[in-house]
Parts: structure tokens; sequence; C-alpha cells
């Protein structure tokens, strides 16, 4: 008998990487902070296609704010024929040609291999809040009242931000006055005396983390601090403001520090950090906790947003710190007007000391600057 995975309402939903017709790699992680519907239609026939037309129907609700369709086919004739096309906002659809999402799911055997003949299929609906947990699983009927049944349940559904009856705050801490004005203008004075450069991001690129640049993904320009003395004073600051904190809240001892940079985000680049997480691939496994201290306040925009718990954003007054987990969906809104420079370093433990020290030879040098707190 084929055993399939049975998702549940609560279930954290699997997350993935996946081709779709206009990204080769896209991460279904990152677009957490509204309802999804993944429709494992598997494949465009007369039954893939009517369940396809229910999900175009919904204009009003796939427009990528208050929900994303997201359709999942394991037959390539559906793309090389045409069958199922993305349109952007709102519908899009996975190539899952080797079932390996549609196995998460449970639309396919664990066991089942597609590309190698007839495989029984589970086909489904599968609504996901906008945390990425499984709210309900509607399998399709023989008569095509699945649809009606989807579009029914999704018309009952509260505003993203109140998926859970109400507005959930994210779990941050927010910190005033870890440094004090003095210190922050000593920082912004160290980036506009020795310079700055364009940094990008981190992706694993087969085997290797490297470090890539995407204005579109982000725009930020960065001042390393090589400075031991700052570097002291920092870690200094961060021992006696932020580690007990954390500590309280989470029951976690940091011990390390990696990165000491001061970031600049500036209205006339268009400075903005797209919604990512800090700790997905080997160069940043290690990472546990992220700290953005704000070293100004004479700027608009900018603020620091978490996706998956709402609308809401963050704008701590100059010294004051939001501290959060590197796991959280978190986003930089644009600056619109003048500059926001932030003092930006990640936090971890000696266990994640050993996770980083496995990893670093599959990294590049360039992605570690790393020091103890």
């Amino acid at each position: 008998m084929p055993s399939y995975k049975r998702l549940v309402p609560g279930d954290h939903a699997p997350w993935f990487r996946a081709r779709t017709s206009s990204t080769p790699d896209f991460a279904f992680d990152a677009v957490a902070g509204r309802y999804l519907v993944l429709c494992f239609f598997m494949t465009a026939d007369a039954c893939g296609q009517n369940a396809i037309n229910v999900a175009f129907a919904e204009r009003s609700f796939f427009d990528d704010a208050i929900a994303s369709f997201f359709g999942v086919s394991i037959d390539p004739a559906d793309e090389a024929n045409g069958r199922a096309i993305d349109r952007v906002p709102g519908w899009r659809f996975f190539w899952d040609f080797d079932g390996q999402i549609s196995k998460l799911y449970g639309a396919l055997p664990g066991d089942a291999e597609p590309d190698k003949g007839t495989v029984q299929l589970r086909r489904m609906w599968v609504v996901l809040d906008p945390t990425l947990r499984v709210l309900r699983v509607i399998p399709f009927a023989v008569d095509g009242s699945d649809g009606q049944e989807l579009v029914s349940y999704l018309k009952c559904l509260p505003p993203p931000s109140r998926f859970a009856g109400f507005e959930i705050p994210p779990p941050v801490l927010v910190l005033p006055n870890v440094f004090e004005a003095e210190f922050c203008e000593k920082l912004v004075d160290l980036y506009e005396t020795h310079g700055s450069q364009e940094t990008g991001y981190m992706r694993d690129v087969g085997a290797t983390t490297v470090h890539q640049l995407d204005p579109g993904y982000k725009r930020r320009r960065d001042h390393i601090i090589d400075d031991q003395a700052v570097v002291r004073q920092i870690q200094a600051r961060f021992v006696r403001k932020v580690v007990p904190q954390l500590l309280k809240a989470y029951q976690y001892k940091a011990t390390k520090m990696e990165r000491y940079l001061v970031g600049c985000y500036r209205a006339e680049d268009g400075g903005h950090f797209v919604a990512h997480r800090d700790n997905t691939t080997k160069a940043t496994a290690h990472r546990r906790f992220a700290a953005s201290v704000n070293l100004n306040s004479d700027f608009d925009g900018g603020e620091i947003c978490f996706p998956e718990f709402g609308p809401r954003s963050f704008k701590p007054p100059p010294g004051g710190a939001v501290v959060f987990s590197c796991s959280l969906l978190h986003s930089v809104s644009r600056v619109t007007r003048n500059c926001r420079y932030a003092f930006l370093p990640f936090l971890y433990d000696d266990e994640a000391a050993k996770i980083r020290d496995a990893n670093k030879n599959f990294v590049a040098d360039a992605a570690h600057n790393v020091n103890d707190a």
C-alpha cells in the first residue's frame, strides 16, 4: 500500500525551493505574510484545468497581498504546451517533475517516482495561514465540488493581519538605550569618514555559499568596523544591555557576535531589503538572533517589518535595537528621505559556533566577520 504524508490543521507547512516559469529557484518560505493556496492538480487534464480555472476566477482574493495561488504540476507537458501559465501578481505554478513537493504535502506517496511511470495521486488544495501553518486540506471531489468548497472557505477568512482572530505581535525584543547618543554619532562618523561599499546577500549555489548583488532584492552600503577599540566598546554594550534581555525573554545566552558593521540605506539609492530570513544558507546556518540598532532618526521609510505577523513596522529611536530570531521573515522598507544608519550584527553561542566551523569549507571567506561578544 502506498504511504502518503497527511497534513492536518495546525501543522507546519513544509518549506521548499522549486522552479516556476519566471524564477528558477523560488523560495516558498519567503512569501509568508499572506494566505497561500497550494493546488496539487498534478496534471492539467480536464480535472486539473477545472481547478486552475476556479483559482483564476478569484481575482479579488489572489492579489499577492491577501493571498497567492501556487499550482503544482508533475507533468512536463503542462509546461511544454503552455497549459499552466503564471499570472503575476497572484497566480504561479511550480514544476514538480520529480515529485518532491508533492511528496512533502502528501499528494504523492513517499516512494513515488513520477518520471518513471504511473503513480497514484491525491489531488487536493492546501490552504496555509500567513505564518505557513496548515489551515485546511480539501481533497478533489469527483463532481468538482471541491472548488466551491474552497471558494466558500476563502471568503470566510479574516484579513491576513487578523488571521488568528486578532492581531498577533511579532515575537521580537525592542530595547531602547543600547547605544547612547554620542556613541551613535561616533559610529555614523566612522561610516562617513572611512567610506563604504555596496553589499548583497548570501545564497547557496550548489554546495557553496556565495555573495550576490541584486539591487532589486537589497540596496545598502556598509562600512566594516576594523577599529578594535570600537569593537570592544560595542561588545561591552551588548554584553551589558542585550545579552541579559535575550536570556530573560528566550532563555538563550549569546556568547558570540558576527559582523561589526554600520549599514546605510539611502533614499538616493532606493535603499531597502525585501522579505528574507537570515539563516538559510551554509554560511548563515549558525546565526541565532539578529539585532538592528538605529543610529539616527532623521529619515523616512527604512522600517523593519515582520510580514508573517502583519504590516506593523518598527523604527526604534537612535540607540534603540530591535532583536529577533534569524528564522523570522523580515524586510526593510524603502527609504524615501535622507539615510538610515544602523549597526547590524548577528548573535549566536558556542554550540552554534560548531555549525559555523563545520560549514566553513563550503563558504567564501568574505562571508565571515566573526568575533566573540
